[in-house]
């Protein structure tokens, strides 16, 4: 399939489709594959541009799943959402799975090891999708164990920037890649706090960035230790932030509420280019 193609004045709405018993704020909801389908369905009338379907968990701690269990969670309900013309992308590690999933019409794979599996570089490189490149130190039962770097936002800066250098070299072209820094992703607070506010760093490789901060424990521990139902206005805060910091898509639980911000942000800093400014808040 062909890659997803991002608008133009504003980032990409990518609404979070967990078809998992076990992710982090949605558990359960939606593991039905009819459940999962009709949520689809109402975040892309709700303003969602894509719907990133999961069905393993990456939450801090979380065991990996067998890829027969994942296939059984996911391709239902991309097939599904993809014959009724919603955009689709695979949020797996798995070649087998990501395969299966652009056989039954996905556009993007998003893969939170940073395509570093041999069999899922060679498919993509004899695909056409949008292909997401993310950030993360050690791997989901152990990330957040004792994240440590030198620099945070140059060592994922330089990591991104390598690794797509290689997926370039294997054949995936450069302007099918998109980056994400990873934000919780073998992280501490101060960690995902630097990487939101220089997001223009990452920016600056040249690739479009996600950003993904929805009900995620930082923004908790930034409002006073907030459940993860009460994060939204912290979340919302934070994509405003990335998006005059460069990003062009935004991961989301919740994309009414984040398309609105996004609306407004982008009026806003379409004024102040016009007015000379550069956008950037600092």
């Amino acid at each position: 399939m062909p890659g997803f193609a991002l608008p133009s004045g504003r980032p990409a709405v990518m609404g979070i489709l967990n078809v998992t018993p076990d992710s982090f704020s949605d558990g359960g909801r939606f593991a039905a594959a009819e459940a999962a389908v009709d949520h689809g369905l109402q975040m892309f009338e709700e303003g969602a541009d894509l719907v990133d379907v999961g069905g393993e968990s990456t939450r801090p701690g979380a065991d990996p799943v067998p890829t027969e269990v994942e296939l059984a969670r996911v391709v239902p309900v991309v097939e599904r959402l993809s014959r009724q013309g919603v955009p689709v992308s695979v949020d797996t590690m798995k070649a087998e799975v990501a395969e299966a999933c652009l056989d039954h019409g996905a556009v993007v794979v998003n893969d939170v090891s940073g395509i570093g599996s041999p069999a899922m570089r060679a498919l993509l490189s004899d695909s056409s999708c949008s292909v997401c490149v993310m950030h993360m130190q050690g791997e989901p039962r152990t990330m957040q164990a004792a994240p440590t770097y030198a620099n945070v936002v140059e060592d994922v800066a330089s990591w991104l920037g390598k690794r797509c250098d290689e997926l370039e070299g294997e054949g995936i072209a450069r302007d099918r890649i998109w980056v994400d820094p990873g934000v919780g992703f073998g992280k501490t607070f101060a960690h995902n706090l630097a990487l939101i506010g220089t997001l223009d760093r990452i920016a600056d490789l040249g690739y479009p960035v996600l950003v993904g901060v929805s009900r995620k424990s930082f923004l908790g521990a930034a409002l006073g230790g907030a459940p993860v139902e009460d994060r939204l206005e912290g979340g919302l805060a934070a994509q405003v932030l990335a998006q005059a910091l460069g990003a062009r898509i935004i991961r989301t639980h919740d994309p009414r509420q984040a398309r609105r911000a996004i609306e407004v942000a982008s009026h806003v800093l379409a004024n102040s280019a016009v007015l000379g400014r550069t956008g950037s808040l600092r």
